[in-house]
């Protein structure tokens, strides 16, 4: 069975319209329920619950704390590579982007790896772009037998594969996997994916089912915020999750809220994702979904980063770069622009200034 069955049902109605239509009694209803369904989720990331947005952070503080404690994992990207055979219209590496193209040899990766070990952090995130040719299967295996010498948890967030490969990753030391779907409006994403293997829609959707089934550890999925309306895809985004829990038990999985960055090139997104829009999309989430760890990246500025710590995000990344090999190359080009550029070493002391237990580590590889 695949979550597209299921999404296909829900896409013959408009999220927008039913969102639109639910009153602030039915928002109630749902937040004093203890266990929530999608239609619930739908009156929590409604309009009529935005008079409601103090309760339901409050439930929400209360959800993270009892499931998470007082903490904030801390990670880091590693860009391994920028070819890509792709044409995304949203994105600076795509394959039509006038920039340098590099991979890091195994070498580099090492001399990386040193850097970002010496900040304290146990748990990377591995990029590359969607060119097998170039970032091979082969190449991340000889990539991560250098990797999970330095780091205890190793994520990836690469091309959709087919569930051998990520068997083949996971032997080698791979736990973790980030797949966004970038929106889960299928015409919109036909035409932002012009041409190359991303343009694959049921392909792509289905990769985070069959990382679970090779035995991810963690699975995060996510939308590109401001591609299509954010009430839209969160609420797919919501139900992929809810879906990849009850048939994936054994699996962690998680939720990256990446809100649209400016990039080498030019893409204007045609909806705007405020301020108050993340906060309603993150609370609305941990209410829905107890379990669920919740990421915000550097792509979000350092004051509103902090105000989400309380609220339900459970994860974040520090001291990130966007271009291949950033923490010891030079010269290289950078994905999108970042916004919080804090070092781990600070983003830390901002947490234990704040009583928040910054977790460099919670997994260990046998």
């Amino acid at each position: 069975m695949s979550f597209y069955s299921v999404l296909e049902q829900y896409q013959e109605h408009d999220i927008e319209i039913i969102t639109g239509s639910i009153n602030q009694q039915t928002v109630l209803r749902s937040l004093n329920k203890n266990t929530l369904t999608i239609e619930d989720f739908a009156a929590l990331i409604s309009p009529a619950a935005l008079p409601c947005l103090e309760q339901i952070a409050q439930k929400s503080h209360d959800i993270t704390r009892r499931y998470f404690g007082n903490t904030i994992h801390l990670f880091t990207p590693m860009y391994l590579s920028n070819y890509c055979n792709n044409r995304c219209l949203y994105c600076g590496f795509n394959h039509d982007t006038q920039i340098e193209r590099y991979q890091m040899n195994v070498d580099e990766v090492e001399n990386e790896a040193k850097v970002i070990a010496s900040t304290g952090l146990k748990h990377i995130l591995i990029l590359t772009g969607d060119a097998p040719e170039k970032a091979s299967i082969s190449y991340l295996q000889s990539c991560c037998d250098v990797l999970k010498q330095y780091f205890s948890s190793i994520s990836i967030e690469i091309y959709a594969l087919e569930k051998k490969n990520y068997e083949t990753l996971i032997e080698s030391g791979v736990d973790g996997l980030t797949i966004y779907q970038e929106t889960y409006n299928k015409k919109l994403y036909d035409k932002l994916h012009p041409t190359g293997p991303k343009k694959k829609y049921i392909f792509r959707l289905d990769a985070p089912q069959r990382g679970a089934e090779a035995g991810m550890r963690n699975v995060t999925i996510g939308t590109l915020l401001g591609l299509d309306s954010w009430r839209k895809d969160i609420f797919f985004t919501a139900l992929h999750a809810s879906w990849l829990e009850k048939h994936y038990p054994e699996t962690e999985i998680s939720i990256a809220l990446p809100r649209i960055r400016p990039y080498y090139g030019y893409y204007q997104p045609e909806y705007q994702v405020s301020d108050q829009d993340m906060v309603q999309m993150i609370i609305a989430i941990r209410v829905f979904l107890p379990r669920c760890g919740i990421t915000i990246s550097t792509r979000e500025r350092a004051s509103f980063r902090n105000n989400t710590i309380r609220l339900g995000v459970t994860k974040m990344s520090a001291g990130s770069t966007t271009a291949v090999g950033g923490h010891s190359l030079s010269n290289q080009h950078n994905q999108f622009e970042i916004s919080d550029k804090r070092s781990v070493e600070q983003m830390a002391a901002y947490l234990e200034q704040n009583n928040v237990q910054p977790l460099f580590k919670d997994w260990e590889r046998f």
